[in-house]
């Protein structure tokens, strides 16, 4: 039996490393992986409104600068609703008054409406309204008619 060892210490040596190359690739990429760290998220991009200029969006909406007129300040009657009203008398009385829209509520003559308000008179349809407990009449407030 005639045997080639110099033939077999090649192969063996060849075989041993094309595994070390195998044995190494496995471990480099295996540390690769498992020290691979969360990705960094990338920064959000806020992006931020312009200011509005109220001027243009007027413009775009048809406004003509030329044509505006200023806004009167609604007027101090706007905010006051006449409900109802209770006559005794020349200076006694009652009302029932909505201020801004809220429910109504009784006041007697001679009692503060809202801030220097103060109900002066009552008539059979009509309630007065003055500056202050002896000031001058501010609105006068009528009872809207009644449709049959």
């Amino acid at each position: 039996m005639v045997s080639n060892m110099q033939g077999r210490w090649v192969v063996a040596a060849s075989t041993f490393l094309v595994w070390a190359i195998v044995a190494a690739t496995c471990v480099y990429w295996g540390l690769k992986i498992a020290s691979r760290s969360p990705p960094l998220a990338a920064p959000a991009l806020v992006h931020t409104p312009a200011p509005v200029d109220p001027v243009s969006v007027a413009r775009l909406m048809g406004w003509n600068p030329v044509q505006a007129v200023a806004v009167a300040a609604p007027s101090i009657a706007s905010r006051f609703s006449l409900q109802g009203v209770v006559a005794t008398g020349e200076q006694g009385g009652a009302a029932l008054i909505s201020v801004d829209g809220k429910p109504a509520k009784p006041f007697r003559t001679g009692s503060a409406i809202d801030g220097n308000l103060v109900l002066k008179s009552v008539e059979s349809r009509k309630a007065v309204l003055s500056d202050g407990a002896n000031g001058p009449a501010v609105v006068t407030l009528e009872l809207p008619l009644r449709r049959p």
